[in-house]
């Protein structure tokens, strides 16, 4: 058996308190405060019965976190997949916090996810275990309190699921209990489009600064869900040929270039990106060693490791995802050249729109999707100015001065509220 095979899973959780640690050291954060920050506020365990087709009762394991609420109400997504453990819930919720204290929104970070596997559910199945675990979490949950949003394997529909279930908890409706709504119930325009847009902006504004020509970029997209294939789309409209793309089968190459949304169309067609005309099957492993300018990760967390970080060869790593890269690798990336867009900053824009969202629900003023998408912009390019800025002065990789910033906010707001009672 070689050591590949043998090799632990990495946990989501010591891998998000080893990123908070490197920044704290950095800072010299006073050792109380770091221990208030370095755990989660509230994990709730949640274990719910759900009626099935057949008749029979299955039993199904949720969780919600909320990792810090310093600087206002937690907020963070719902996965729904087989593999979702408390751990990795709790590496997502504190990775909220500073997502969103690096783009200077007023939120603390929180997540939650079901153990199951909802491609194996009917829709009326997906709805009673989705308004089942509403209700759980009601005790957390509020517009004010902690705002649910979409993630793996949830959508638009799962959020209407939670909203009509906490509305006919408290006898009126309730637009801003959750972010990623459709349109008709107080959903954001650019909402779907917010994460990838703002990873390309992020892009953008690294290009100029690595002496990049995005019109004759490269482009490789593992994960080909939301994320990805809007990113995929985003990138050939500003010129960028889009190389190589994968989802959860495997992946497809073709270095004259691929349609983003042929292969969409492909994919929504036959399940998988792979078979593709005109391209080549791959594994996702070969997808990420694709040699290409840009590697956007749009898929789920661990992808890039101490394993396969020196094979990787990219200009960019741009990380769509969240937590598709190890400290492990971050330090190989950063040894060889390798200009890492850090997750709480590339992919932050599916929260700021997520922001917009609340704000508009709360105010019942709605912005055209133009108003959003500046406002974006103006959000994202600050940032991304702010953690180059940061990285350049201390001499330090992205993620780094990208964690620097956030905790430096969330630590200020922390001691400044000080310890109750």
């Amino acid at each position: 058996m070689t050591t590949e095979q043998i090799a632990a899973p990495i946990n989501a959780w010591a891998v998000a308190q080893q990123q908070f640690d490197r920044a704290a050291d950095k800072l010299d954060l006073d050792p109380g405060l770091r221990r208030v920050l370095r755990q989660p506020r509230r994990e709730l365990t949640v274990h719910f019965p759900v009626k099935m087709d057949d008749g029979s009762v299955q039993v199904f394991t949720g969780y919600r976190v909320q990792h810090n609420l310093g600087r206002g109400p937690a907020k963070g997504g719902i996965r729904y997949h087989q593999d979702v453990t408390l751990d990795e819930v709790k590496a997502l919720a504190m990775w909220m916090t500073w997502k969103c204290a690096v783009v200077g929104i007023p939120y603390g970070g929180g997540k939650g996810g079901v153990v199951v596997d909802p491609k194996k559910l009917s829709r009326k199945e997906l709805e009673g275990l989705t308004r089942r675990y509403a209700t759980e979490i009601s005790i957390l949950i509020g517009p004010e309190r902690d705002i649910p949003a979409p993630d793996v394997n949830t959508n638009a529909q799962t959020m209407a699921w939670i909203m009509d279930t906490y509305s006919m908890h408290v006898g009126y409706t309730v637009p801003a209990i959750v972010t990623g709504k459709p349109i008709a119930l107080g959903g954001s325009q650019g909402r779907n489009e917010a994460t990838a847009r703002g990873a390309v902006y992020c892009i953008e504004e690294a290009a100029p600064h690595l002496g990049l020509d995005l019109a004759k970029a490269t482009v490789v997209v593992q994960g080909y869900g939301n994320a990805g294939s809007i990113a995929a789309r985003l990138m050939a409209e500003v010129g960028s040929k889009i190389i190589a793309v994968s989802d959860s089968t495997g992946g497809i190459v073709d270095p004259n270039g691929l349609d983003p949304l042929k292969v969409l169309a492909w994919k929504q067609e036959h399940g998988t990106v792979q078979g593709y005309p005109g391209a080549r099957d791959i594994t996702n492993v070969e997808l990420l060693e694709t040699p290409c300018d840009i590697l956007i990760p749009a898929a789920l967390e661990n992808q890039i490791t101490a394993r396969n970080a020196g094979r990787i060869e990219a200009r960019i790593v741009a990380e769509a995802a969240n937590g598709p890269t190890t400290p492990e690798a971050d330090a190989e990336l950063y040894r060889r050249g390798v200009f890492v867009i850090p997750d709480i900053l590339c992919n932050a824009g599916g929260v700021t729109v997520s922001y917009f969202e609340w704000v508009q629900d709360l105010n019942r003023d709605f912005w055209n999707e133009a108003v959003v998408n500046a406002k974006l912009r103006e959000i994202m390019v600050k940032a991304f100015r702010d953690t180059l800025a940061t990285s350049l002065r201390e001499e330090v990789d992205m993620r780094l001065a990208a964690y620097m910033l956030a905790v430096e906010r969330v630590a200020s707001a922390t001691s400044t509220r000080g310890l109750y009672p």
